[in-house]
């Protein structure tokens, strides 16, 4: 605090104060006279400046972060998300009742005097030399917008916002110097624009768009002569006068500046008295932000999209750089997002599985020969609430773009990718094998280098019923998923050509990680997201081609006035297979939802294609289908891999056992009729696969009776060491059968440590 001199003088502080007002407006600044009595009077504090002449030219003014709204394929929004909720606006689309409000209360000669306003400085300093400390300023309001700038340079980081407010004559002085330019530059109509759009109303409002919007719902423009007035009130302190909070005092100051505006001569006094009877009026817009506001349960999608801009290096090549841009916002997104689609995966979820059910289900939808995502949901809500059974994590993605750990495992899902390697391999369609009931695993199995795999144990593997024995041909094996014949299949064409064909396919583990080379990944022991096998399957669907998934559109910035577009990712085409094979794989899995496993999810109206898959214990079940244009991947499970689904309440409905063809491919049924409703219907490629007279061991088709052929897969729910056997079923007479795996048969981490669910 400031002390007076004996004898009534100013102190030194003072003294050293008045003289830089003085000299500023005195044109001894603008000549570039350095301030050599700031550090003679004992001024020369941190913070402070040695030189008027030394501070940089030109100040750089950051673009004002807006916000981003994420809209889909449509036009429509699905959400808003930012760091500052702003909306720039110019002049001419703010009220005119809040420009003179404004410059009534903060500034009234701001039309009159240049950067510094000379009586303002000497009012101040004569009123704090009385009261002995800081009781009134003298910012123009110039300066306020300048320091303003400053506090958005500063972003979120504290520190740099405590440089850009503290109290020290060297701020006071970077202020003059940049307020001098401002008005030289801009002319007194620009900064009062720029000000207005910069300042901060409170409750998350950053401008006066977003504070016309957050406080009455209305915009700039439209502003009454006291909703203006309480706005422009809130600016000196917008938490002391919220009016949300406290009503009477933001009442006062409304009317404090109503008065003021009538000083001034903006408006009548008769005006003044009328407008401060009024009541304040709000209408609150409660702020939506972020992906959790986002509709039709597309908070995962947002959330997804999010994280492609921040990890996609075309954004910028650093993560830093990323993350600027996305905190500065003023995006307009345009998604891959289909609101149809969109609509009838999160209904067809909901109406199967309930938020509150031990387990979750997840599903994604990719339209074949784009890679555009236009469906992502899941059946656990997007946020942070955990008694409202919330979650942040995406099940359909990996881990890298905010999904679980290390994805799911498969299953007989898998089975597919093992076919087609196979027809590359020129293996024939109607390819035979024993495929007895129960086989050592066969050993050696060549890999893509010069070490084999090789079963040192003499370990076993079985198919799920014991009617379930070869001979098979390959479309039977697939419609009865046969865990012998696929294993068989690849050892016979050795690892390497299911690997290199999962490589073109992309599929990884949840992790990121390649899956291992050992027999147990044609069972689907590893775990995969969802929209890794949705784009996987779309492949096929391509007859051959596989593109990337993509969620992004176009980009659209808005800098200040000006708008430009930025270059997004764009989905990357190419073949992972032949026409003939990918044709062939789609004869093979027509015939699962025809007459095998996957039955239960045929669509009615068009043709389709697919493959159920179950896990050990049933902690995993899966159905992943397309058509020649769409396909889709739905899982359902525990995220903890610590629930078993039989003898289970799940959506209302009660399971003795879960497996593919149940609760998955119900889900993929509604899911993909919604989303294809009105839009063509075309066919597959006709691909003609000789029929064999082979005797048929099945008992049924799969359903949960007890007397169908299941899905007898031998993957694990676990992930333990990658794998420990243990078949899942999908509706046979024998759900638990016991398989025993060598101990060197899987390869790979844990898959329980440090799952996120």
């Amino acid at each position: 605090m400031s002390k007076k001199r004996s004898g009534g003088g100013l102190s030194a502080t003072q003294q050293a104060a008045k003289f830089l007002g003085v000299s500023v407006l005195s044109g001894a600044v603008l000549a570039g006279i350095a301030l050599p009595a700031v550090g003679a009077l004992g001024l020369a504090a941190k913070g402070s400046v040695e030189s008027f002449d030394e501070l940089p030219a030109n100040l750089k003014t950051p673009p004002l972060s807006q916000r981003t709204t994420i809209l889909d394929a449509k036009g429509g929004t699905i959400a808003t998300v930012y760091s500052r909720d702003r909306t720039v606006v110019e002049l001419k689309d703010i009220s005119p009742y809040m420009q003179k409000a404004i410059v009534a209360i903060e500034d009234s000669r701001f039309y009159q005097h240049g950067a510094v306003d000379l009586k303002g400085v000497l009012r101040a300093l004569n009123q704090n030399a009385q009261s002995g400390g800081v009781a009134q300023g003298a910012s123009t309001l110039t300066q306020q917008y300048v320091k303003n700038v400053f506090v958005e340079e500063a972003g979120d980081d504290p520190t740099k916002v405590a440089q850009a407010t503290q109290q020290t004559i060297g701020r006071k002085i970077r202020e003059l110097k940049y307020a001098i330019q401002v008005e030289e530059e801009l002319g007194k109509q620009k900064i009062l624009e720029n000000y207005l759009n910069i300042t901060f109303f409170g409750q998350q409002a950053y401008g006066i768009e977003a504070a016309a919007q957050r406080y009455f719902s209305t915009s700039a423009k439209d502003l009454t002569l006291a909703q203006s007035a309480l706005l422009a009130g809130i600016v000196q302190s917008p938490s002391r006068y919220d009016p949300v909070n406290d009503e009477a005092e933001a009442t006062k100051r409304r009317n404090v500046v109503l008065q003021r505006m009538a000083e001034v001569g903006d408006i009548s006094r008769a005006e003044a008295a009328k407008a401060q009877k009024e009541k304040l009026g709000l209408k609150v817009s409660k702020p939506r932000n972020g992906c959790i506001t986002a509709v039709d349960g597309a908070g995962f999608f947002c959330d997804y999209v999010r994280n492609v801009f921040l990890t996609d290096p075309i954004f910028g090549k650093s993560k830093e750089e990323r993350a600027k841009i996305w905190n500065r916002g003023g995006l307009t997104i345009k998604t891959t997002l289909d609101p149809q689609a969109q609509d009838s995966v999160q209904a067809s979820l909901k109406n199967h599985v309930y938020k509150s059910d031990k387990v979750a289900a997840a599903a994604t939808l990719v339209e074949p020969g784009t890679g555009k995502i236009v469906a992502m949901g899941q059946s656990k809500p997007y946020g942070t609430n955990a008694k409202q059974h919330e979650t942040v994590i995406n099940y359909s993605v990996n881990y890298s773009m905010g999904g679980s750990n290390f994805g799911f495992p498969t299953g007989s899902t898998f089975k597919p990718f093992v076919a087609a390697a196979a027809l590359e391999e020129g293996r024939p369609a109607d390819q035979e094998y024993s495929s007895p009931y129960q086989m050592e695993y066969p050993s050696p199995v060549q890999t893509c280098d010069s070490r084999p795999w090789v079963n040192t144990n003499g370990e076993k593997l079985e198919n799920e019923s014991e009617s379930e024995r070869g001979p098979f041909r390959l479309r039977k094996a697939m419609e009865l998923s046969v865990n012998t014949y696929f294993v068989q299949m690849i050892s016979d064409i050795g690892l390497c050509p299911v690997v290199n064909m999962t490589n073109k396919l992309q599929v990884v583990q949840g992790n990121g990680d390649k899956l291992p080379e050992v027999p147990a990944i044609a069972l689907g022991s590893k775990g995969i997201s969802p929209l890794t096998m949705a784009s996987a399957y779309a492949a096929f669907a391509a007859r051959g081609m596989y593109c990337t998934p993509v969620a992004i559109e176009s980009i659209t910035q808005k800098v200040g006035q000006e708008k430009k577009s930025l270059e997004v990712p764009k989905s990357t085409c190419s073949r992972a297979m032949s026409e003939t094979t990918a044709d062939t794989i789609n004869q093979l899995l027509k015939g699962v939802v025809d007459s095998g496993t996957g039955k239960t999810a045929g669509l009615t109206d068009r043709q389709n294609a697919g493959k159920t898959g179950t896990t050990d214990s049933r902690k995993n079940a899966w159905f992943v289908g397309y058509t020649p244009n769409l396909s889709g991947a739905v899982w359902v499970g525990s995220a903890t891999q610590k629930v078993e689904m039989h003898q289970i309440s799940i959506g209302g409905e009660y399971y003795d056992l879960v497996f593919g063809g149940k609760v998955p491919g119900p889900i993929w049924k509604d899911a993909m009729t919604g989303a294809l409703a009105g839009k063509d219907a075309p066919g597959f490629n006709y691909v003609e696969i000789p029929e064999h007279n082979t005797p048929d061991p099945g008992n049924g088709d799969g359903n949960d009776d007890g007397n169908g052929n299941g899905d007898g897969d031998n993957g694990d729910g676990n992930g333990n060491n990658g794998g420990n056997g243990n078949g899942g079923t999908d509706g046979g007479a024998f759900p638990n059968p016991t398989i025993s795996i060598p101990e060197n048969l899987f390869q790979g981490n844990n898959g329980n440590g440090g799952r996120r669910g």
